[in-house]
């Protein structure tokens, strides 16, 4: 297999709401939620960066497609990092996802290995990093 994740697909319980968050909220492209003629089928994708694609999916409409039972969200599974190029953009990134909605978790701190971070949550409480790397630069 080959390393080429294309989408990263984003469960959620109110997919209005989470598209309003994204969109308007942190400025992610998209054309809407698409697929509603489809059960099961409504979707919104965004365009990260070229090649990569957020998509907002039901939750429910997931467990179906997957054939899995629908269990408790956990926020701990895993997190999305959004590396960005100074602490100051970091601090920006944190303020403007709590506009949006976001839960900050972790307000942006100094971290053990010299970096800038901070955490927050989305509206299905999805975990974001939002992260300065002076060895990325």
């Amino acid at each position: 297999m080959k390393p080429r994740i294309t989408v990263i697909t984003l469960g959620v319980d109110d997919l209005e709401k989470s598209l309003k968050f994204y969109r308007d909220g942190l400025g992610f492209p998209t054309e809407g939620i698409v697929g509603q003629q489809f059960e099961h089928g409504a979707v919104a994708f965004f365009d990260l960066h070229e090649g990569l694609r957020l998509a907002i999916w039901k939750r429910k409409d997931i467990a179906f497609d997957t054939k899995l039972q629908l269990s408790a969200p956990s926020p701990t599974e895993f997190t999305l990092g959004h590396n960005v190029g100074s602490k100051v953009e970091v601090e920006d990134i944190l303020e403007q996802a709590q506009r949006a909605g976001a839960v900050i978790t972790v307000p942006g701190h100094d971290t053990f290995w010299g970096g800038y971070s901070g955490y927050f949550q989305d509206l299905d409480g999805h975990l974001w990093e939002v992260v300065w790397n002076p060895q990325w630069e």
